[in-house]
C-alpha cells in the first residue's frame, strides 16, 4: 500500500510516532540510562498520621509538578517495555511517562485516556506494585520501580485543575443502541469505549449515584468523590446517558429493555452480596457487613455529619474481620468515626494478607491494631441484644489451600473473649442472583458468577456480555476496566458487522 493510500488517521498516527521517536531519543541523550537509575523514586506526601485518622480528607497528597519530573527521569525507556504488559487496560506508560519528563502534561493525560477511562481513580486505588510496577525494568534493575501509579494520578489531577478531560472528536452515530448494568468501574468503562465509537449508550444503575463500589466501598480519604463525579461528567459530554433508581432485574428485565431497542448488553453488576461466617451472633445489634458499614458511611455520607444524618453506630471498641482492602477501608473508617480501639483480627498471618502494603502501613501509622492467627467464633450480646463482646480462637498455619496460602488451623483450647461493641465482617462478597435470576438462559457458575468466554466477555446469550465482579468474584478495580475494554471492542466489532 502507497503513502497516499493510507487512510488519514494512519498516516496522523505514523507522524507521530515518528515525531516522538525522535524527541524520546533527544531525551535519551540528554540523561543516560546510568544517570536514570541513580535517582530517587519520589516518595508520595501524605498528611500526618495523627492528623489525618480524626478526619476523612484525602490522605495522600499528590506529587508536585517538579517532583513528577524528576519521578518520570527514571523511567529507562526500555526497548521492550514490561510495564504496558502489566497493566490490565494497555496503557502505552512509557509515552505517558516521556510526556511528562518533557513537561507536555496535557498530552500525557490524553495519552493514557486513550486506554484507560478512570484514570485519577486507577492511579490511587489500582494495585499498581503487583501489576506494571512489578514488571517494570528499573525494578528489576535496581529494585525500586518507576513510580507508574503516581505519575498516572499526577497528570489526571493535572487535567482535572485545568478543567476537566476533553472529549476527543466522535464518529458518526451508528445508531445502535447500547444497555449498560451497573455504573461501576466495569460499567463506565464499557460506557465510555462504545461512546467513542458512535454507539448510544444508555448505563442504567440501582443506587442515586454513579460509581458502583468507588462510590459506596472506597472511603473519602482514599478516593475523593468530587473525582467521580467528574468522570462521569466527561462521560456524559462523550453522550453517554445515566439513569439512576433503576434495578435490572426489577425496575426492568434485560428482555424488556430489549423490547425499548437496546440492541447489545453489558453486565456489571458488581459483586454487592455480603458473605457472613455463619457463626453465633451475626444478628446482634452492632454487626454489620462491610458493604453496609461502608455505604452508609460512603455513600449515604454518614462521615460528614451532621451535614447528612445516616445513622451509623461509631463503636467504642470496634472490630474488622478479614485481611483484605475492604477490611483496612473498614477499619480506618471507624477509627476515624471515633472508636477508641479499631481492631483487625485476621485469621492467618502478615504475609498472607490479600491487603495493599501500603494500605496497611497506613493503617498501622494510624494506630490501628492488628490481630493476626486470630478468628470470631461467637459474638457475645447483651440482655438488650447489643453486641458487648466476642469470642475468638486462636490459629496457626498448615499446608497450603486452593489459593496458594497456607490454611489456617484451630489451636485447641486456645479461646478468649474480648470486649467489643462493633463488629464489621469483611470476608468477601458474592454477586447479586437478581440478573440471573430474571434472565432465562444466562449461564451462571458454581459461585453465582456469570459464565463468559474471556477472550470476549461474551455470556451464554448472544449480544449479552459481563464482567468485573459479576464474572470474576471479588476482584480489582483495573481488572474489572480491564474485562470492560475486552468486552467493548467485541460488542463494537458485533454491532458494526450488523448483529445484535
Amino acid at each position: 500500500m502507497s503513502e497516499q493510500d493510507k487512510a488519514p488517521s494512519a498516516l496522523a498516527a505514523q507522524v507521530r510516532a515518528e515525531f516522538e521517536k525522535d524527541w524520546r531519543k533527544e531525551l535519551r541523550r540528554a540523561l543516560p540510562v546510568l544517570q536514570r537509575m541513580k535517582i530517587p523514586r519520589r516518595p508520595m506526601p501524605q498528611r500526618p498520621p495523627g492528623e489525618r485518622n480524626k478526619d476523612f480528607a484525602e490522605v495522600n497528597q499528590g506529587l508536585s509538578a517538579e517532583e513528577a519530573v524528576l519521578e518520570a527521569r527514571r523511567c529507562l525507556d526500555c526497548a521492550k517495555p514490561g510495564c504496558v504488559g502489566g497493566c490490565p487496560v494497555g496503557i502505552d506508560i512509557p509515552s505517558f511517562i516521556k510526556l511528562v519528563e518533557k513537561g507536555d502534561f496535557a498530552a500525557a493525560a490524553a495519552r493514557i485516556r486513550e486506554s484507560n477511562s478512570l484514570p485519577a481513580v486507577c492511579g490511587r486505588v489500582c494495585p499498581q506494585e503487583t501489576q506494571c510496577e512489578e514488571k517494570c525494568l528499573l525494578k528489576k534493575a535496581s529494585g525500586v520501580a518507576v513510580g507508574i501509579g503516581n505519575l498516572e494520578r499526577f497528570v489526571s489531577d493535572q487535567e482535572r485543575a485545568a478543567g476537566g478531560a476533553v472529549a476527543p472528536p466522535l464518529p458518526p452515530p451508528t445508531g445502535r443502541k447500547v444497555a449498560v448494568v451497573g455504573a461501576g468501574p466495569a460499567g463506565l468503562t464499557v460506557a465510555g469505549e462504545l461512546a467513542r465509537a458512535g454507539h448510544s449508550v444508555t448505563v442504567f444503575e440501582a443506587l442515586h449515584e454513579a460509581g458502583g463500589v468507588l462510590v459506596y466501598g472506597i472511603p473519602e480519604f482514599r478516593l475523593p468523590k468530587g473525582i467521580l463525579v467528574a468522570e462521569v461528567a466527561y462521560l456524559e459530554r462523550l453522550g453517554v446517558e445515566f439513569r439512576m433508581n433503576f434495578v435490572v432485574g426489577l425496575t426492568a428485565t434485560i428482555d424488556d429493555l430489549r423490547d425499548e431497542g437496546y440492541e447489545a448488553f453489558f453486565i456489571g453488576s458488581g459483586a454487592g452480596l455480603p458473605n457472613f461466617m455463619k457463626i453465633p451472633g451475626e444478628n446482634l445489634v452492632g454487626v454489620y457487613s462491610a458493604n453496609e458499614y461502608l455505604t452508609r458511611v460512603n455513600l449515604m455520607r454518614a462521615y460528614d455529619f451532621p451535614r447528612y444524618d445516616t445513622p451509623v453506630f461509631p463503636g467504642r471498641r470496634a472490630a474488622v474481620i478479614g485481611g483484605g482492602n475492604v477490611a483496612m477501608d473498614s477499619v480506618r473508617t471507624a477509627k476515624r468515626l471515633g472508636a477508641e480501639r479499631a481492631l483487625i483480627i485476621y485469621r492467618r498471618s502478615r504475609a498472607e494478607m490479600p491487603a495493599r502494603v501500603e494500605e496497611v502501613h497506613h493503617a498501622e501509622e494510624e494506630g490501628i491494631e492488628f490481630h493476626f492467627l486470630t478468628a470470631p467464633t461467637r459474638y457475645i450480646g447483651d440482655a438488650n441484644g447489643r453486641l458487648k463482646a466476642m469470642e475468638c480462637l486462636r490459629m496457626e498455619l498448615g499446608e497450603p489451600d486452593a489459593s496458594g496460602r497456607r490454611r489456617p488451623v484451630p489451636v485447641a483450647g486456645s479461646e478468649f473473649t474480648t470486649e467489643v461493641d462493633l463488629v464489621v465482617v469483611a470476608i468477601g462478597q458474592s454477586p447479586n442472583p437478581l440478573i440471573p435470576q430474571t434472565t432465562p438462559g444466562l449461564g451462571v457458575g458454581k459461585w453465582g458468577t456469570i459464565d463468559v468466554d474471556w477472550a470476549t466477555m461474551a455470556t451464554s446469550i448472544p449480544s449479552v456480555y459481563a464482567g468485573g465482579d459479576i464474572a470474576r468474584g471479588g476482584a480489582t478495580v483495573i481488572l474489572a476496566m480491564g474485562d470492560a475494554r475486552t468486552a467493548a471492542a467485541a460488542m463494537d466489532l458485533r454491532l458494526k458487522q450488523g448483529a445484535g
